[in-house]
């Protein structure tokens, strides 16, 4: 309905009524010409001028074709399911999930690295987790090998990030198995509790977001596990180095 032509001929008053108007397309419809330019905060006059610009000869045509055209586009709603990603930001403000998040940060302060592990989607994760680490000043890396040949001796002072949606892939299992018997402590993020990553873990930190997979791959949202990481790199800042520690930083 509103070609580019038209954005770019509004003024900023208008660019307002075509904010609202594309939030809130369903209420619009329904609206009178004095309410749509009360909720924006505007004069009627700049809403008919609105009107004018978007090829219309005043307030109800231009409602008549917005109302057409949500009927025509069958209001595609989005791939995703964002109710999902809702309740678990609303899970993080528990009293329970902080204290989840404070037991994994008892680990990450008195280690001097950290390793991430996980493969396929989850080794993504886990690189973006060890450069979002290194930004804060934790010594980190990420291993997307899982036949990566594992360091002798014992290191209580590396914690090992695991990451992984099922958490029973096997790779992933064995890589921290084999760190956790080298003294390691073992912080796994998974999307259950009851999976043998979490329950072999020192601290799990699960997410539950519904899976989605299409054949053999796996699409389920990383959101939650990119606020997860970030979350804890910003409570890590400062704690081991300061920004003028940091290699690169003038």
């Amino acid at each position: 309905m509103f070609t580019h032509e038209m954005v770019k001929s509004f003024n900023q008053l208008e660019m307002d009524v075509y904010n609202y108007i594309v939030r809130n397309e369903d209420k619009v419809i329904y609206m009178k010409v004095r309410e749509l330019a009360d909720a924006v905060h505007v004069s009627t006059t700049t809403v008919l001028r609105f009107c004018k610009k978007a090829g219309c000869e005043g307030y109800s045509e231009f409602r008549l074709k917005l109302k057409q055209q949500l009927k025509d586009d069958g209001r595609t709603k989005l791939d995703m399911d964002i109710t999902a990603m809702g309740d678990f930001f609303q899970r993080v403000q528990t009293k329970a999930f902080q204290e989840n998040l404070k037991e994994a940060m008892d680990y990450l302060i008195k280690s001097a690295s950290v390793i991430f592990v996980g493969v396929g989607n989850s080794s993504i994760m886990g690189k973006y987790g060890a450069r979002y680490f290194n930004n804060v000043g934790l010594l980190s890396f990420a291993i997307d090998d899982p036949f990566t040949p594992v360091f002798r001796g014992k290191n209580e002072k590396t914690a090992v990030i695991a990451l992984s949606v099922s958490g029973i892939t096997k790779e992933t299992i064995q890589l921290a198995e084999r760190l956790k018997r080298r003294g390691c402590c073992l912080i796994s993020v998974t999307n259950r509790a009851d999976c043998t990553l979490a329950k072999m873990s020192d601290c799990n930190i699960n997410y539950y977001i519904p899976c989605y997979n299409i054949e053999n791959y796996d699409l389920t949202s990383q959101m939650a596990v990119v606020f997860i990481i970030e979350y804890l790199g910003r409570q890590l800042k400062g704690v081991h180095n300061s920004a003028e520690d940091l290699i690169g930083c003038e």
